[in-house]
């Protein structure tokens, strides 16, 4: 192997569960990664913690009421500190950074990527909602700027293995695997009193308390649907999804002779993350190894896309394109926030979401700042049916 040269990365939104994480790879190849910049929302105290141990250059502390507490701790140890949402989408420009991983949860995650692309950083994408909000306009741009953009989700962090050597190649389909979260089989009657606390035990991933309350209403899967078609170049038709309980099948690629190509390992986020940081070298892993007598029979079903609308909802703003899945994140991310906060039910969030696309002004073929009215319009409407 060619000499690596130490690679020095951007986390945006250090103190969830993907930035947490990823430093954990930093941390067992400190060789070959060095943290330039960490930013947090408003976990301060995590924070400064990670600052303390991995010695950026600067951190943003977006919740400006946090910003002194953060400077007093962080000046003696010569760690630049900004704060606001200015200061996080402008961070991502500094010279020395090389990669930079969106980690951050939301639509927050837009403006950023939009900044480190045309300061033209490579792109370590966890945070899905940048190409459902925006992906023409991520993907017209990353093309213009002759940036890589990596994905860190597991399922398409798969597809991306799978097409690694096979550029010349038609893709005929894609399976998106999901675990059908805690839910999986319940029906309609079954969900009308589900509490918080039961959706965010998901059987086989640690993640954030949205992430894990959109794999219980399935739209993660959904909104995945939506990043897959931007990341790959594909059509609606071309993307499936398929239950998969045991999470070991992370995604599959069906090329256009029939034949299909898999990527296999335990659950663990850890490995989508390393190797999108890592790109195109496979560094070694202290991550368990997965043992086929472990899991001796594999299964597959459909997704229930009449109980868990969600997923339905995501194809339907697929298809008629423009700034509807905007729309429809906007309104997930109030929803789930509501939900979270014991304001609605369950089964409400995929109400709110379906009335939110029903009601808001469809624009074909958006602008940034349609997108970014599209995004406060359907917020406002999306709590005023809460």
């Amino acid at each position: 192997m060619a000499e690596i040269i130490k690679k020095k990365i951007a986390i945006l939104g250090s103190t969830g569960s993907i930035g947490t994480q990823a430093l954990e790879v930093i941390e067992e190849h400190a060789d070959k990664f060095q943290v330039e910049v960490l930013t947090a929302n408003k976990n301060a105290e995590l924070l400064i913690e990670q600052a303390i141990k991995f010695k950026p250059n600067a951190v943003v502390i977006v919740d400006e009421t946090r910003f002194e507490e953060v400077s007093e701790k962080l000046w003696k140890h010569d760690i630049k500190t900004f704060t606001g949402e200015e200061a996080l989408a402008q961070v991502v420009e500094m010279k020395d950074v090389n990669i930079v991983l969106t980690a951050l949860v939301g639509y927050a995650g837009l403006l950023p990527t939009i900044n480190a692309i045309k300061a033209k950083k490579s792109i370590a994408l966890a945070n899905k909602e940048t190409l459902v909000v925006a992906g023409e306009l991520i993907t017209k741009l990353a093309a213009e700027n002759g940036v890589a953009i990596l994905p860190v989700d597991s399922e398409h962090g798969a597809i991306f293995q799978c097409l690694t050597g096979e550029v010349q190649n038609k893709i005929e389909k894609i399976y998106l695997t999901a675990s059908g979260g805690p839910f999986r089989g319940k029906k309609t009657e079954e969900l009308k009193n589900i509490t918080k606390e039961q959706a965010l035990k998901h059987p086989n991933w640690d993640m954030g308390a949205k992430i894990t309350i959109d794999s219980a209403t399935l739209m993660n899967k959904g909104l995945e649907v939506i990043e897959a078609k931007w990341l790959f170049n594909l059509k609606p038709e071309q993307i499936d999804v398929i239950v998969h309980p045991q999470s070991i099948i992370h995604s599959i690629v069906q090329f256009e002779d029939g034949s299909m190509k898999a990527q296999m390992g335990l659950p663990d986020m850890k490995h989508p993350i390393q190797y999108a940081l890592s790109f195109p070298y496979r560094f070694s892993s202290k991550s368990p190894r997965f043992n086929f007598m472990d899991y001796p029979q594999l299964t597959f079903e459909q997704p229930d896309k009449d109980t868990f609308l969600n997923l339905s909802l995501a194809y339907e703003a697929l298809d008629k394109g423009g700034n509807m899945a905007c729309i429809l994140n906007a309104a997930n991310e109030i929803a789930v926030e509501a939900f979270l906060n014991d304001q609605i039910k369950f089964l409400e969030i995929a109400e709110v979401n379906k009335k939110c696309m029903e009601e808001m002004l469809f624009i074909k073929t958006p602008t940034y700042e349609d997108y970014v009215k599209t995004n406060a319009q359907t917020r406002e409407f999306a709590k005023s049916l809460i």
